[in-house]
């Protein structure tokens, strides 16, 4: 069993009955991306979060986004000290980590920029001064649905700064009550120890970064991309940046396989991770109740998944 797996089953000590959600955040992390938890309220996103750095022994700091958070409360900020005379500055929330970014649809556009372009950067640049936040640094982000009180949507672009976007759902009745036993008098995430640390995580993700992906594979990736593009009931498809990040989740998932390669179900677990919420809907869909699943299960009928020989190699 790597590290991966080890620090996946002390998540499961928190989170029951999603393992495949956690399998999901397990290899966006592994793929250096930032995640979004879209989901209501109370279902465990932040929980996932916090126990996801607890396993990794990594420093986490948590900022819940209401609309008076400032851009400054995310980067940090200067203020000027008397006995020196001179500004001195004060870290803010991403300095960390693992940044806990909760219910991120709840703040103004401007404090939502500030996060978005630490993600991209990875710095901050306060009164002229870049700095950098520390490695490995992950955001996990939360987001009501939209139209819940208070919240306002995303931008297409901003959204496509996340790897990934996915839901946990409402659990099975019988995780429920297992969930229910569990907590009766203990608290989980005081159980959670820590596997591996920051310096591992590093090591691990260059490692997912050198897993081998064929020709023939990268074509099935852009051809995947550009049917989303081509279809009738879409008005936005996946961007080159969306291509990138296919490929990406698909290294993660091979290596969470041991294996040194990425095979097509790779690519075709990772589309649905990376897709949903790169793809917007036309009107014509929208009337006929499409979701953006709907279109991705089209496009895997209509891309012919091709068939590496056993005797292809390494270029």
């Amino acid at each position: 069993m790597n590290k991966a797996h080890q620090v996946m089953g002390e998540v499961k000590k928190v989170i029951v009955g999603k393992d495949d959600c956690i399998r999901k955040v397990m290899a966006a992390i592994l793929a250096r991306g930032n995640v979004l938890l879209e989901d209501v309220p109370g279902v465990g996103k932040t929980e996932m979060a916090l126990a996801f750095s607890k396993a990794m022994g990594l420093q986490s700091n948590r900022i819940q986004f209401t609309p008076d958070v400032m851009p400054s409360d995310i980067t940090g900020f200067s203020m000027y000290q008397k006995e020196t005379g001179s500004f001195v500055y004060h870290p803010g929330a991403v300095m960390c980590n693992l940044l806990l970014a909760d219910e991120i649809n709840r703040t103004s556009p401007k404090t939502q920029s500030a996060l978005l372009e630490v993600m991209e950067e990875g710095n901050v640049t306060v009164d002229g001064v870049t700095r950098q936040v520390p490695r490995p640094f992950i955001v996990l982000a939360t987001q009501n649905p939209v139209g819940s009180f208070g919240t306002q949507k995303l931008p297409e672009a901003q959204m496509d700064r996340f790897l990934i976007c996915i839901s946990m759902g409402y659990p099975e009745p019988e995780d429920e009550i297992r969930m229910l036993k569990s907590r009766h008098s203990d608290r989980p995430l005081e159980q959670i120890r820590p596997v591996i640390f920051g310096e591992e995580l590093l090591d691990m993700q260059e490692e997912a970064e050198k897993i081998f992906i064929h020709d023939v594979v990268y074509k099935y990736m852009v051809m995947l991309s550009a049917a989303t593009r081509e279809h009738e009931m879409t008005e936005l498809g996946f961007s080159p940046r969306g291509t990138l990040a296919l490929g990406k989740m698909a290294r993660a998932y091979a290596w969470l396989e041991d294996r040194e390669y990425v095979v097509p179900a790779d690519v075709k677990m990772a589309l649905y991770d990376v897709g949903i919420h790169r793809i917007r809907l036309n009107q014509k869909a929208r009337m006929n109740g499409r979701k953006a699943g709907d279109i991705l299960d089209e496009v895997l009928g209509q891309v012919k998944e091709p068939q590496p020989g056993r005797r292809e190699r390494r270029a």
